[in-house]
């Protein structure tokens, strides 16, 4: 029997975050289509390639559920800042980008999440979204973009505010464009930037015209206490009441931070079957702990986000450690709970968690027979991994993005130990050094 790719020989993470030793793993087109012992595999199947999986684990490829591709070139100039960063740094910052600026800013950041091990990610928005769609289409990622949606505040230049029917029709024609391209691997979603800076007219409208599309939408919630007074302030409700209020609540809805949630939120949110993303370094860095062993314990959906290159890098395997230590050290230690957040949750977080995030958990998040093949490799030869007395311990504790060799997307090897397949690396690096200095100097930053 004919196969595209046949992976041998391999130790995998299974769906319920387990380590099986042993596997090899049969993909044609874009699907894993068969697991098994190794010899029978290898004895069954006429592979177009076959990659060796000796000393290697197999695992779903990371989904970054909150990033900001159109702030890669921002690296390094948000820490050590005082408040406003939004205000002073970011919104000049992307205001002042052209179409060709987002563009190799997108193929960068796709670039970084394709070497530290991530196959998926929901784009928030920025400007000239159309941009990161085809730097995506070109990477071989699987994303969900989201164009930035604002009508109102005092801070926001006119460039980067719309008329809610304005703000509708853009991002319409970005999903006639673009929703389904890729092979199916680029969606496109609606997006509440803040509630602050979105009246509740357009949230109204995204709402209903997210679901008329059956697409999704991102917002960000409960990141700071600025969102949280101005809610109560003008609306008497906190910010998941007043989104219930207009009906954006719901399974289609990715919120991203969730630190600053009540009780009552969290029931709400739960009820309303929403999807939340943490984004660790951001978040500890400068708005506390979400309640996370409380938001798990009632069945809420977690996914994990790096926020974009400004404050730290994209990689994942980053965010799971500083979760983990933050998490222990502040719901964990205080009632001596050292399992108040254990590493297969938050391996489930980065994988499967993002896919729920981006609606797409029938597709990945575990290997799976029948599923997407959106995996990657990762060399456990290493005296960081190997020998261990629990890899799923280790892997959360000890291995970085630079241990994945090899990445597998919609069924395609765009990384084969450790050289991208479908992106000048050279070349796009380049362009960015040579824009980073101009941007800069446009938004006066």
């Amino acid at each position: 029997m004919k196969c595209d790719i046949l992976i041998t020989n391999c130790s995998v993470l299974s769906s319920d975050f387990n380590i099986l030793d042993d596997v090899s793993i049969a993909i044609n087109d874009t699907n894993i289509v068969e697991m098994g012992k190794g010899e029978n595999l290898r004895a069954k199947y006429e592979p177009k390639e076959v990659i060796s999986g000796r000393n290697k684990l197999v695992m779903p490829g990371l989904i970054d559920a909150h990033t900001h591709s159109c702030q890669q070139l921002l690296r390094g100039r948000t820490m050590d800042e005082y408040p406003m960063i939004w205000a002073r740094i970011l919104v000049p910052f992307e205001s002042s980008l052209n179409e060709e600026d987002v563009y190799y800013s997108a193929k960068l950041s796709c670039l970084e999440m394709i070497k530290s091990g991530t196959t998926a990610f929901a784009d928030s928005g920025g400007v000239h979204m159309h941009k990161v769609a085809e730097a995506v289409i070109e990477s071989g990622m699987r994303a969900a973009i989201a164009r930035s949606t604002m009508d109102t505040g005092a801070f926001i230049p006119s460039s980067m505010k719309d008329t809610p029917e304005e703000a509708i029709s853009k991002t319409e024609e970005l999903f006639r464009e673009y929703n389904g391209k890729g092979n199916g691997r680029i969606k496109i979603w609606f997006a509440v930037r803040q509630v602050m800076t979105c009246t509740e007219k357009l949230i109204a409208m995204v709402a209903e015209k997210a679901k008329e599309l059956h697409t999704g939408v991102h917002a960000h919630l409960a990141e700071h206490k600025d969102e949280v007074s101005f809610c109560l302030q003008n609306y008497k409700k906190r910010p998941p009441e007043f989104l219930d209020s207009v009906g954006l609540l719901g399974p289609n809805l990715l919120t991203a931070h969730n630190v600053l949630l009540s009780e009552g939120d969290i029931t709400l949110l739960k009820e309303r079957d929403v999807k939340l993303v943490h984004c660790p370094r951001s978040n500890f860095g400068s708005h506390g702990f979400p309640k996370t062993p409380r938001m798990l314990e009632v069945g809420l959906s977690v996914g994990l986000g790096s926020d974009g290159a400004a404050g730290s890098s994209l990689s994942l395997f980053d965010e799971m450690k500083v979760f983990r230590s933050g998490i222990h050290a502040f719901w964990g230690l205080p009632v001596f709970d050292p399992v108040v957040l254990r590493a297969s949750e938050l391996l489930k977080m980065a994988t499967l968690g993002g896919a729920k995030a981006l609606l797409l958990d029938e597709k990945i998040g575990t290997i799976e027979e029948g599923k997407k093949a959106d995996l990657i490799l990762i060399d456990l030869d290493q005296p960081h991994l190997t020998p261990t007395h629990n890899l799923v311990n280790t892997i959360v504790e000890c291995a970085t993005g630079k241990d994945v060799t090899d990445s597998i997307i919609d069924g395609k090897v765009v990384m084969k130990n450790r050289e991208i397949k479908t992106l000048d690396e050279e070349k796009i690096m380049c362009e960015c050094r040579q824009r980073i200095g101009a941007i800069s100097s446009r938004a006066g930053i």
